[in-house]
C-alpha cells in the first residue's frame, strides 16, 4: 500500500493544528506579496517624482512662480516638492509678520521642512514593518507546525505493535510542508524589506540634502 505524497494530500491530511498553521503562513504570505508590490510603485514612483521635481528646482527659475505652480498642481503634493511647499509657505509668511527677524524666519521654515520631511518618510515606511515581521517569524510558525506534525506522528506510533518507516512518513512529510511554507512567505518579505528599507534610507537621504540645501538657498536670499 501506497501513501499519496503530493502537496496537496498532505496538506488535506494534515491535522487540525497544522491546517491552520498552513492558513496563516499562507494568508501572510499573499499580504505581503500585495505590500511588496505596493511599495514598488510608492517608491518606483518617488524616485521619478524627486528627478523630476529636482530638474525643476535647480533650472533657476522663480522658486514663487514654482510655488504657485506646485499648489495648483495636486500630483506635486509628494517628495520633495511638499517639503519645498511647506519650506517655501512658512518663509514667506513669518516674513510678512512685523518685528520677525531673518534667523527666526529661517528657523520656522526649517522646522516645517523638518515636519514634511518626517510625513513623507512615514508614507513611505508604511507597510515596511509587516514585511519585516513576516520575514522574521514565518519560519518560527512554519517549524511549529512541523513539531506538532511529527509530535502527532510519533504519538500515533504508540498504537501499533510494528513500527515502520512507511507507517511515520506520510505524517513527517505533512508536517515538514509548514516549514517549507513558512520558508516561502519569509524569503520574499526579508528580501524585499531589506531592499525597500534601502531605498528609503536613500530617498531620505536625498529629502534631507535637499532641505539643507533650500535653507541655504533661503537664508541668502533672506539677505538679499
Amino acid at each position: 500500500m501506497t501513501s499519496d505524497l503530493s502537496l496537496f494530500a498532505l496538506i488535506l491530511n494534515a491535522s487540525l493544528v497544522v491546517q491552520l498553521v498552513l492558513l496563516v503562513l499562507v494568508v501572510a504570505s499573499v499580504i505581503s506579496w500585495t505590500m511588496i508590490l505596493d511599495r514598488a510603485r510608492v517608491l518606483g514612483r518617488a524616485r521619478k517624482l524627486a528627478d523630476r521635481f529636482e530638474e525643476r528646482f535647480w533650472s533657476g527659475g522663480d522658486l514663487g512662480a514654482l510655488y504657485k505652480e506646485l499648489s495648483q498642481d495636486e500630483k506635486g503634493g509628494q517628495g520633495l516638492a511638499v517639503i519645498f511647499r511647506a519650506g517655501f509657505k512658512e518663509f514667506v509668511r513669518l516674513r510678512k509678520v512685523e518685528d520677525t527677524d531673518m534667523p527666526s524666519v529661517l528657523q520656522g521654515a526649517e522646522r516645517s521642512m523638518r515636519v514634511a520631511l518626517s510625513r513623507e518618510m512615514d508614507r513611505l515606511e508604511t507597510n515596511l514593518a509587516f514585511l519585516a515581521t513576516v520575514g522574521s517569524t514565518s519560519p518560527y510558525i512554519g517549524l511549529f507546525g512541523t513539531v506538532w506534525g511529527i509530535m502527532q506522528s510519533f504519538h500515533a506510533l504508540g498504537n501499533v505493535e510494528q513500527a515502520t518507516l512507511a507507517l511515520v512518513a506520510p505524517g513527517i512529510s505533512e508536517a515538514l510542508v509548514a516549514t517549507a511554507i513558512g520558508l516561502f512567505a519569509a524569503i520574499p518579505a526579508v528580501i524585499a524589506y531589506n531592499r525597500y528599507s534601502n531605498q528609503v534610507e536613500r530617498l531620505n537621504n536625498r529629502y534631507e540634502e535637499f532641505a539643507e540645501e533650500f535653507a541655504t538657498l533661503l537664508q541668502r536670499q533672506g539677505r538679499g
